[in-house]
């Protein structure tokens, strides 16, 4: 599955540090607005201690975590939604993404711009994820006011169109009043109706607070949501260094993981998506499929033909896997399953698929 995070935030709070640092890749990260113009793509591991117990038992040639992409996007200004700055291009880079992650600033530095031309230590995070609230909506009712005219034409040609048009006035109505399209109470087929608007403001989102290294223990929250502390200098140093001195360096910090191990698994969360494996001598595999797939669907991770030909899953629990010593073990306690097509796949699952070719 291809998954796509972008993130997003004002100028200057840190977003192509936390970029760099993510993905190891050097984006240009600079004091001045728009030093991001075109995004930068990075896949990054979900990290997952699973796939290395899984390991000590087949020893493969290989382990593959499964992986989220994330997209640097150009910061945002107020305006963006009439073309401010680098607004269209910004909020069709955001348009191209399954969710939203977006970094707020809390650290105090007074030689970074807040705002073009300023300068200083303040910090006003509630005012700043309101800002990009506030376009995000502004660039939805936009989008509605050219869709909901070619609505109503098409419900006066067909009254089964009539509930998309419906649907999409109350969102109208909604974000009018500020609120995120994904807030508004909808039945499943109300937003299966509207998905093909690609509303903004309907994308999961979530918050990371770039703040300095003494506040990483604290918990803050952005629009009543917890967001996660992350120091993005303290992760771009991590990223220099290798797995035994990152770790003794998260120690002396009191940290069990890093702030960039702690993102990647939230926004895998954050998307409803879960990781089922495959286990033997070329690989140990995480592979990433939604929260309440089908077997056939999960084969179909893997190669298209898996899932037009699926016939069964042989299937064995991760902790029972573990436990009993891997295939062999939880075929003699009776613990491999023969699962069929309705058999809805769970975290952890190590799987086998049988297929007609």
């Amino acid at each position: 599955m291809s998954l796509s995070i972008g993130i997003v935030g004002l100028p200057n709070v840190g977003k192509s540090t936390l970029f760099t640092a993510l993905t190891r890749k050097g984006g240009l990260a600079a004091n001045y607005p728009f030093a991001t113009i075109d995004p930068n793509v990075g896949v990054v591991d979900v990290p997952d201690e699973r796939l290395e117990e899984l390991a000590k038992i087949v020893n493969p040639a290989r382990i593959v975590p499964a992986s989220v992409e994330f997209v640097d996007i150009a910061g945002l200004v107020k305006g963006a939604n009439e073309g401010e700055g680098l607004g269209n291009q910004f909020l069709a880079n955001i348009r191209n993404c399954d969710a939203i992650c977006e970094v707020v600033r809390f650290f105090k530095d007074p030689n970074v711009m807040r705002e073009t031309g300023r300068t200083g230590a303040f910090v006003d995070p509630s005012a700043d994820a309101d800002t990009i609230q506030t376009e995000l909506v502004l660039a939805d009712l936009g989008s509605l006011e050219r869709s909901i005219p070619k609505l109503e034409k098409e419900a006066k040609r067909d009254k089964e169109a009539t509930p998309r048009l419906k649907v999409a006035k109350r969102l109208q109505t909604w974000l009018n009043e500020g609120h995120r399209a994904a807030e508004m109470d909808m039945t499943d087929d109300e937003r299966a109706a509207v998905h093909d608007l690609f509303l903004l403001t309907m994308k999961p989102i979530l918050y990371v607070a770039n703040c300095d290294e003494d506040q990483l223990g604290e918990k803050p929250k952005i629009n009543g949501q917890d967001a996660i502390p992350i120091c993005a200098e303290v992760e771009a140093e991590l990223a220099e260094l290798d797995p035994e001195e990152a770790a003794e360096y998260l120690e002396s910090m009191g940290l069990e993981r890093s702030g960039l191990e702690t993102l990647a698994r939230a926004a895998y969360r954050l998307l409803g998506l879960q990781s089922f494996f495959t286990a033997g001598p070329k690989e140990v595999r995480a592979w990433t499929v939604r929260i309440g797939a089908k077997a056939p669907e999960a084969a179909g991770v893997i190669h298209s033909d898996f899932e037009r030909g699926f016939i069964k899953a042989e299937t064995i629990g991760y902790e029972d896997y573990v436990t009993l010593g891997g295939e062999s073990g939880a075929r003699d306690a009776g613990r491999l399953r023969m699962e069929g097509k309705d058999y809805v796949v769970r975290d952890g699952d190590v799987m086998v698929f049988r297929f007609n070719v």
